[in-house]
């Protein structure tokens, strides 16, 4: 059986790997999947051919009878709050999250606003490719999609209610958001004026094509941003990609920070202001180990997961905790969703900064100091797995995991190989306690796993 799902979702280059006749089919698949008159919000961030796949996911809905309702154009996160407040039995979401302006996606969450588990994916998969889908009788196919309004405006109620708007309006922030051209622009302002806090925005046009920068959110895409919140001396500032689930926070003297280390911060102000939540964080394994060294400090558990916000809402939801997150940016607050949610982490953050009474950059200080540096390696999915193989053989002697790829925990050194599952590339990431020792061990991790994928040639 083939593939179509990846890490989240099914993605590809619009009109090569991702057809309008790719998305019917899948509208097809994933309406037998939820059943006939199943209710199903669906909804789309700017991206290129975005509209035309919707309608034609819709109409796969509509032909196995589901009733359609439609969000149009918002955040993920906005989405999957509509759906799990709603009571919709599940929602389609056209988006491709971070990946290049030429890229578009279909996610699919369940009744509860989350990304539906692996095994759902792959009864999907076996509906696709066997063209087992149901349609309606024709006196059940008298369905047409609906409006659902007011999506967006739920949403930033709902997230402005989960702080402490007292505390954060009294410190009179001033923030920078820089929505990458997309639905971001259409909440996280939003929530932010409804906090008494003062906004600025960048690429805050929506654009399918990105102009401002590349749609994921990382220091080197977003160097104008953060020079723009450092001339204008704001308190933070706040990077999101395509579909404002992820949220890269941008300090006061404008440095970008991975989500690994806002995530720490974040979980030990929530363990402390809500006692009662298990104190255990789930995380990807592409996260720092500086998780654990900090986290230790509140007595917080950190579980280690395969990389995929799917796995991490689902292991929060099953196991209870604080918060779920991964270094790409996506924080998951439980009490709020268990989803990311880019509007969250930054009301969330300004409410740590309000309690705390310092500035971002003094937060970011209280973290074990590591130097990261991240490269890969281009080849083939089932190449990497055997370079993957044959790295944990080289390192056997070490600590590690090996839940997803292969990390290799050393003496104030990590590193993580794994086959990416959205690109042909094996990923490497390397932290260490200097940046120099990060440079070298990288460059040393990269010509071992060049010459390991040379030798299966």
């Amino acid at each position: 059986m083939g593939r179509l799902f990846g890490t989240d979702g099914v993605r590809g280059v619009v009109n090569r790997e991702l057809t309008v006749e790719l998305a019917l089919k899948l509208g097809l698949a994933i309406g037998t999947w939820f059943g006939t008159g199943s209710r199903i919000l669906v909804g789309r961030d700017v991206r290129v051919g975005g509209d035309a796949l919707m309608h034609a996911v819709i109409a796969g809905l509509e032909a196995v009878g589901c009733k359609v309702y439609v969000a149009g154009l918002a955040p993920t996160p906005a989405i999957q709050y509509a759906v799990r407040k709603h009571g919709f039995d599940g929602g389609v979401i056209v988006t491709a999250s971070h990946n290049p302006p030429e890229y578009n996606g279909v996610k699919v969450v369940g009744s509860d606003g989350v990304e539906i588990p692996r095994e759902a994916e792959r009864e999907i998969e076996e509906i696709f490719f066997g063209s087992r889908w149901r349609y309606a009788s024709w006196k059940s196919f008298v369905w047409e999609a609906k409006p659902w309004p007011n999506v967006i405006e739920d949403y930033v109620d709902a997230v402005a209610s989960m702080v402490d708007d007292e505390a954060i309006r009294r410190r009179g922030f001033r923030v920078v958001v820089d929505a990458a051209n997309s639905v971001g622009t259409l909440a996280t302002p939003r929530v932010l004026q409804k906090l008494g806090v003062k906004v600025y925005t960048v690429n805050s046009d929506l654009n399918p094509l990105f102009p401002g920068r590349e749609p994921e959110p990382t220091p080197d895409t977003l160097r104008e941003t953060r020079r723009i919140v450092a001339e204008l001396n704001t308190d933070l500032g706040v990077g999101h990609d395509g579909d404002a689930d992820r949220a890269i926070i941008i300090d006061e003297k404008g440095e970008a920070w991975w989500g690994d280390r806002t995530g720490a911060l974040l979980a030990a102000h929530v363990s402390e202001r809500h006692p009662e939540l298990p104190k255990r964080v789930f995380t990807g394994v592409s996260s720092s180990t500086l998780v654990e060294e900090y986290l230790s400090r509140f007595n917080i558990e950190v579980r280690w997961t395969p990389v995929g916000s799917v796995v991490i809402s689902r292991m929060l939801i099953r196991e209870g905790g604080i918060a779920g997150f991964e270094e790409n940016g996506g924080y998951m607050h439980p009490l709020h969703q268990p989803v990311r949610d880019g509007a969250m982490t930054t009301a969330l953050f300004l409410e740590l900064m309000a309690h705390e009474g310092v500035k971002a950059s003094e937060l970011f200080d209280r973290l074990p100091k590591y130097y990261a540096v991240k490269t890969k390696v281009p080849m083939p999915r089932e190449k990497a797995v055997e370079v993957v193989n044959e790295v944990k053989k080289h390192f056997s002697g070490q600590r590690m995991v090996t839940i997803d790829g292969v990390k290799v925990f050393g003496d104030g050194w990590w590193f993580l190989v794994r086959p990416s599952g959205t690109e042909p590339v094996l990923r490497i990431m390397v932290e260490a306690r200097s940046p120099e020792e990060a440079k070298r061990l990288a460059e040393e991790l990269k010509k071992l796993v060049e010459e390991i994928a040379r030798s299966k040639a």
